[in-house]
């Protein structure tokens, strides 16, 4: 039978842990620093800067590295300075608010080149410069809140499973920011999460999230929001529209409350510019083209490729995003969507497509889905990632499979995190 461990003992275990000074000398993918211990294994340090002494405790010991929490700076890097929020630190939601915002894009071109050497193989990756955000702070159209056992809205604390009540966040665009204050849910708890959403005209959704299927009793008088409760029952909705409406390049796309979108919205209309400028380089799209629009969501990137093809075929198993892409996309004649899995779907397709566009989760690309792309032999494979390390893995197989890569420039999709999102172009000879 497990033992137990109380409080106080845990108290005693952190108390006793190794302490060390030593200095940070690089970064790693996740917001941390990297140092040497005595021993020669790698350290990580969430917080500290590069070329930091600094005081840590070890708080997690394998046998290759350790995990640990900063004490104090020593000797501070002359790039550090004061984070704008009174969170920072406790909270998980940012990790690079000591670092001036140039620099931050220095630092995740850097982990992204170093995620495709060291995972991916790939020997000098083709790098293109990181498109900055036009905004570092107050750039988010969608954010997503836990809740306190009070109810109190909050974010998770770094590396833990507690929730930090907030009182300010500096990530969310200025009208969601002068909502969310007012959510009061002290008398009505049950709820996993609490999101928010901005669409055009600054109408506002307001998501609820719970296991439980029964409808909460909920008065938004003196809010100007729709509210949508998701649970295993589906989208119920308790004011309002089910749906928001967002505009990327002047075209509107429906949104409804379980499907995902792009959280900024600027850099989401660059990335689809990117694609549509860069995409022609490679001659190979015309009207008898086939595109294959992998992890399609609400239709981001097919609604911009439609018209540039003979054919779309769309992936998406989100039923909220199938029901979205559908509206999204209707004006064509020459589309067509699979609402399925992608490794379920890929089987049942007997076509050689052209052009294949995959825009998968953080998880990366499924293996059989790879596997997948592979055996269809595209010319072309164009990857949004928005986790460097999956995009390595990715990065191996592809490599394995016969592609390589033309070209591959990071997007600062999330100023202040760790979080870095890029378009990489694949090419393959036959």
């Amino acid at each position: 039978m497990p033992h137990t461990c109380s409080a106080e003992f845990f108290v005693l275990i952190m108390m006793t842990a190794p302490i060390y000074t030593l200095k940070v000398t690089q970064y790693a993918y996740g917001g941390e620093a990297i140092g040497r211990l005595p021993d020669g294994r790698a350290v990580f340090v969430p917080y500290a800067l590069a070329d930091e002494e600094v005081r840590l405790r070890l708080v997690k010991q394998k046998r290759g590295y350790a995990r640990a929490e900063l004490l104090e700076v020593l000797a501070p890097s002359p790039e550090r300075i004061l984070p704008r929020c009174v969170h920072f630190g406790v909270c998980g939601g940012c990790h690079y608010q000591h670092l001036p915002y140039e620099s931050q894009l220095v630092v995740k071109t850097g982990i992204l080149r170093d995620q495709l050497e060291r995972i991916g193989k790939v020997t000098d990756p083709p790098l293109r410069s990181a498109v900055p955000s036009s905004e570092a702070f107050n750039y988010r159209n969608h954010v997503k809140f836990d809740l306190t056992s009070e109810g109190r809205l909050g974010y998770h604390q770094a590396r833990s499973q507690e929730v930090l009540a907030i009182r300010e966040c500096h990530l969310p665009e200025t009208t969601l920011n002068q909502i969310w204050p007012q959510l009061d849910f002290e008398a009505i708890l049950g709820f996993q999460q609490v999101g928010l959403r901005l669409g055009v005209d600054d109408d506002v959704l307001l998501i609820l999230e719970s296991e439980d299927t029964s409808p909460p009793a909920l008065t938004v008088e003196n809010l100007p929001v729709s509210v949508v409760h998701l649970s295993t029952a589906g989208s119920l909705v308790l004011a309002g529209s089910e749906a928001i409406i967002m505009k990327i390049l002047g075209r509107e796309f429906r949104v409804s409350a379980g499907s995902f979108f792009q959280v900024h919205t600027r850099q989401a209309e660059q990335m689809v510019e990117h694609v549509l400028e860069n995409i022609p380089a490679y001659q190979i799209l015309d009207s008898r083209s086939i595109l294959v629009d992998a992890y399609c969501g609400v239709g981001l990137f097919s609604a911009f490729l439609a018209s540039r093809v003979g054919r779309l075929i769309g992936i998406e198993s989100n039923s909220y995003a199938c029901e979205d892409f559908v509206a999204n996309l209707e004006e064509f004649d020459n589309v067509e969507l699979y609402e399925a899995p992608v490794e379920a779907a890929l089987p049942a397709m007997d076509i050689r497509p052209q052009v294949i566009l995959v825009d998968p989760p953080r998880s990366g690309i499924d293996k059989e889905a790879l596997d997948g792309f592979l055996a269809m032999n595209a010319p072309l494979l164009v990857y949004v990632s928005c986790d460097p390390a999956t995009l390595g893995r990715d990065a191996r197989r592809l490599v394995a499979g016969g592609y390589e890569l033309a070209q591959i420039t990071p997007f600062d999709m999330f100023p202040q995190t760790y979080h870095i999102e890029s378009v990489s172009f694949w090419t393959k000879s036959n």
